[in-house]
């Protein structure tokens, strides 16, 4: 899965046009990246319309590679509307998520998303959330900065973002503005 993502890193890095003297710049931000592997596993529910599997919420993490089951229960949030993401054997779900968000300086957004259940079956997944290291400065590349002519969000490390997504708020589809104008905040009060 770590290879994977790395390579889904630099697709990413090519489609931003990162690729003069800051070529494999978020390739290398993950040389040492501390990932996390999770099973999920989702009941069936006697009354599925009264809860969710997962509320909904954008990833913190950087790259989200999800293997679901073919039971299904994903939606994603598009064109104002939830939208079933209908399971297939030998697809995989990537999701960008709010570092990446970050990382690219706004060109890509972080996937809203919840989980349903369902009355009838179980359901299983598994997901590979693609993390830094926890001390690992984390910013938009020069380069990218410098073409759109404005940084959208200050320097931090995933282990600010961490500690702020497990301590002040839930990953919610505001957690990276929210985080950005904390941390804004305190840094300004520490300066």
């Amino acid at each position: 899965m770590n290879k994977l993502a790395h390579d889904l890193l630099d697709l990413l890095e090519i489609s931003l046009g990162v690729d003069g003297h800051n070529h494999n710049y978020y390739r290398k931000l993950y040389d040492d990246a501390v990932s996390i592997v999770r099973c999920n596993h989702y009941p069936q529910c006697d009354k599925p319309d009264l809860t969710f599997g997962v509320g909904p919420h954008c990833d913190p993490t950087t790259l989200t590679i999800l293997y679901q089951d073919l039971v299904g229960g994903l939606e994603v949030f598009v064109d104002n509307k939830w939208k079933s993401v209908q399971p297939y054997r030998e697809a995989l779900v990537i999701n960008i998520g709010d570092t990446f968000t970050a990382l690219s300086n706004g060109k890509y957004k972080s996937c809203l998303h919840r989980v349903s259940v369902n009355s009838l079956s179980p359901r299983l997944s598994l997901v590979f959330f693609l993390c830094p290291k926890g001390d690992r400065e984390l910013k938009a590349p020069q380069e990218l900065v410098e073409k759109d002519g404005k940084k959208e969000y200050p320097d931090f490390t995933w282990g600010e973002f961490l500690q702020f997504t497990q301590k002040n708020h839930r990953a919610d589809e505001n957690t990276l503005q929210l985080f950005t104008k904390w941390l804004r905040t305190s840094k300004n009060r520490n300066a």
